[in-house]
């Protein structure tokens, strides 16, 4: 079950308040910054720290390597500083 775009749109990591990479076919949604994935349980994004799991470099390269074979754009864009 795909997430609701507008769902997308203000979904952020918890910890650094930054934005997500939404890969629905997995149901996670990644944040490269951090190399910490969110699981999608019952299509709801499960964004609690504690439950979130931390990637190894392999599976970082692994999702990013599709992030930009696909073109899989964030959730948001950041605001320049």
């Amino acid at each position: 079950m795909a997430l609701d775009p507008k769902l997308l749109e203000i979904l952020a990591c918890p910890e650094d308040k930054g934005p997500l990479y939404y890969l629905e076919d997995e149901d996670l949604l990644y944040n490269p910054r951090l190399k910490r994935r969110y699981d999608i349980r019952d299509g709801i994004p499960v964004m609690l720290i504690d439950e979130a799991t931390t990637v190894d470099d392999a599976e970082h390269e692994r999702i990013m390597g599709r992030v930009t074979a696909e073109g899989i754009a964030p959730t948001f864009e950041p605001d320049e500083a």
